[in-house]
């Protein structure tokens, strides 16, 4: 993808990895169209068809703490894997949770000793959304779900790189980082229809 003539479009970007998705790919010269919440309904396809029509690829950070996560993150699934191929898109990088990718026992983040639970309704959900996405994208849809292998770190200065990860509780990237790990693979496809996780280099 040649960075100064593609258009790459931003679900989620009034949030925190939104935001940085936005900033790293304005500064590796790519146009872009940052949607927010109230821009238009990201489970409804028709919605994400008009939004994303005329974009090389699209970067999805969305979130909605009204909705039971079990019914959002699937519906949001299914709206990606049926309006991004109608509007031409061809590249999708989600982002996703560490509490559903494996650590290096094999076992997923959420079912290890210790985990917070409290959360575990989300967890459960985001993970459904996935699982949606992958039963419903057409081969048309090249789409990958990258997400921290631990957590963000808000408050540290970013490193400068990532590298792929297996869940991990104590691992910390930055949301700047994060953004150039999404950006790199919406650009270059190295992850195919597969989520992983990234740290801090």
């Amino acid at each position: 993808m040649e960075a100064k003539s593609s258009r790459i479009i931003v679900f989620g970007a009034g949030g925190r990895v939104g935001r940085a998705a936005v900033a790293e790919a304005r500064r590796r010269g790519h146009e872009v169209t940052a949607v927010g919440r109230t821009d238009g309904n990201v489970t409804d396809p028709a919605a994400v068809a008009r939004l994303a029509a005329g974009h090389d690829a699209a970067i999805v950070a969305v979130h909605d703490p009204g909705a039971r996560p079990g019914e959002f993150f699937p519906a949001v699934g299914r709206a990606l894997a049926e309006g991004l191929p109608a509007a031409g898109v061809k590249r999708l990088v989600s982002v996703g949770l560490a509490s559903v990718l494996p650590t290096d026992s094999g076992h997923l983040l959420m079912d290890t000793p210790g985990y917070p639970q409290e959360w575990r309704e989300f967890y459960v959900g985001h993970g459904a959304g996935t699982e949606a996405l992958r039963a419903a994208a057409p081969e048309a849809l090249d789409w990958v779900v990258l997400s921290p292998a631990g957590d963000f770190d808000h408050e540290g200065e970013p490193s400068g790189g990532y590298m792929p990860a297996p869940a991990a509780a104590e691992s910390r990237i930055t949301p700047v980082d994060f953004a150039r790990a999404l950006l790199d693979e919406a650009e270059a496809p190295t992850l195919h229809r597969t989520h992983a996780g990234v740290s801090a280099a």
